[in-house]
C-alpha cells in the first residue's frame, strides 16, 4: 500500500467539503495516521466517514493495515497556508527560528509570509522608559519555526 494511493482516496472522499488533509504518515508495518482540518470544524463523524472511505477502498485481506483519522489538535503547529488563512484576525503564538516567541494577532497571510500585529516596548524620544506601542511586522515562512493558534483561558 502506497501512501499516495491512500491520500488520493482521502482527497476524493473530502471533495465538496471544506475539509483537507494536513498531515499523514505510514510506517513500514502499515500503520497509517491521517490528520484533517477544515475551514470551519472537523466532527468525529467526518473522521469516521473518511476512515470508512479508506477502509472500503483497500482490502484488508490482501494487505493488513492500521488506520487512524483525527482532526488537527488545538495547540498543534500550523502546517498549511490554508490553516493560517482561517486564523486571520485571531491570536497566534509564533516561535521564530531566532528563538524569539511572539504573541500577536494574525493580520494577513500570503504564500510566502505572515503579517502580525502586537504590543512592543519601544524607545520614545524624550522618555526615559520604553513605551508600549502597537507594531506590525511581516515574517517570511522560512523565518518561522512554528505557529500555533493561541487560546487565552482567562
Amino acid at each position: 500500500m502506497e501512501i499516495k494511493e491512500v491520500i488520493a482516496v482521502a482527497e476524493k472522499a473530502l471533495e465538496g467539503t471544506d475539509m483537507f488533509v494536513v498531515d499523514y504518515t505510514i510506517t513500514p508495518d502499515n500503520t497509517i495516521d491521517i490528520v484533517l482540518d477544515s475551514d470551519t470544524r472537523v466532527s468525529i463523524d467526518a473522521c469516521a466517514m473518511l476512515n470508512h472511505a479508506i477502509g472500503d477502498a483497500f482490502n484488508r485481506d490482501e494487505e493488513d493495515y492500521s488506520l487512524t483519522v483525527a482532526s488537527a489538535g488545538i495547540g498543534e503547529p500550523l502546517k498549511l497556508v490554508r490553516q493560517y488563512k482561517k486564523l486571520i484576525g485571531s491570536s497566534v503564538e509564533v516561535l521564530l527560528k531566532s528563538g524569539v516567541k511572539i504573541l500577536a494577532t494574525l493580520d494577513d497571510v500570503t504564500d510566502e509570509a505572515i503579517t502580525l500585529s502586537y504590543e512592543e516596548a519601544v524607545v520614545v524620544e524624550g522618555k526615559k522608559k520604553k513605551q508600549m506601542q502597537r507594531t506590525t511586522h511581516t515574517y517570511a515562512f522560512d523565518e518561522i519555526k512554528w505557529t500555533k493558534e493561541y487560546l487565552d483561558y482567562k
